[in-house]
């Protein structure tokens, strides 16, 4: 196992930090796996940059960091069950994947804690990926709104981008996306969460609502629902609670589900994006 000493490096930003000084094309030792999880619980993001990982070394550092989580509605890799492809091709005309503001798959019954994501191919331009810190989102909300929601339960699904008529189903599929979605009926089932969500590691609440899966809130009258919905949506992506993240290529991301959003962002039309993805489960 290898032993190492890292710097970090703030980034001027409301979330995120910068991690120097580490291979990650080498195994870890428990003390250094450690220690970067507790930063990463401190920043919500860690970025890595020039890390020439092969499929493998993303594996083990992933694992390294929890337990594999579940991809539902992508196909992985020949060989690599957790390891799913986001990818472009240069010439592809279909809408950006994962456009919309969502934290992964909250509408499972226990969401990832995390996902790391690995530029392998990235474009000289465009792609950026925007983050939104929702620890600060919810400290922002004024006091009535914090009293109101603090034991309300979101209703989220994956209906908006994974069934059949989602914008990842049957007509999204005929349009000639090179990325292996698979849409389902399951994504029709709904999942409660606390729209106060209390970060099982850190104790500290964060929003937890998204455009992407949240439909609207348990036991509330449908237009009082749909009013605090499209409220939330707007709060929570404010400028001073966002980053905009450049990749470069051989850059690992590891980013906090339970207190961040984000959303991708096009830009780069006639080149093609590769990135490899896998989702982390909770500790238990």
């Amino acid at each position: 196992m290898n032993s190492s000493t890292f710097s970090v490096e703030k980034i001027d930003a409301p979330l995120g930090a910068v991690v120097l000084g580490i291979d990650l094309t080498q195994p870890l030792d428990t003390t250094t796996l450690n220690a970067l999880r507790q930063t990463w619980l401190q920043h919500q993001l860690l970025v890595f940059p020039a890390q020439a990982m092969s499929i493998t070394d993303l594996e083990r550092f992933a694992h390294g960091m929890g337990p594999y989580g579940e991809d539902p509605y992508f196909e992985a890799m020949p060989g690599h069950p957790h390891v799913a492809q986001v990818r472009r091709e240069a010439d592809e005309k279909t809408r950006i994947f994962a456009e919309a503001w969502h934290s992964d798959w909250s509408f499972m019954p226990s969401p990832p804690a995390a996902t790391v994501l690995l530029g392998s191919i990235i474009p000289p331009h465009g792609g950026n990926t925007l983050f939104a810190n929702q620890y600060a989102a919810w400290d922002a909300l004024p006091g009535d709104v914090k009293t109101r929601l603090r034991d309300a339960m979101g209703i989220h699904s994956a209906r908006r981008g994974y069934s059949k008529d989602g914008a990842y189903g049957e007509k999204d599929r005929e349009s000639g996306r090179s990325m292996a979605i698979k849409y389902d009926d399951s994504a029709l089932k709904t999942q409660l969460q606390p729209i106060a969500r209390v970060h099982p590691e850190t104790g500290r609440i964060a929003l937890y609502v998204s455009p992407g899966y949240t439909l609207g809130i348990e036991g509330w009258p449908e237009t009082e629902s749909d009013e605090m919905m499209m409220y939330l949506f707007q709060h929570q992506a404010r400028p001073e609670f966002v980053y905009s993240h450049r990749w470069s290529t051989d850059m690992l991301l590891m980013w906090d589900n339970r207190c961040l959003i984000h959303a991708a962002t096009g830009g780069y039309e006639g080149h093609r994006r590769l990135l490899h993805r896998i989702t982390i489960a909770e500790r238990r």
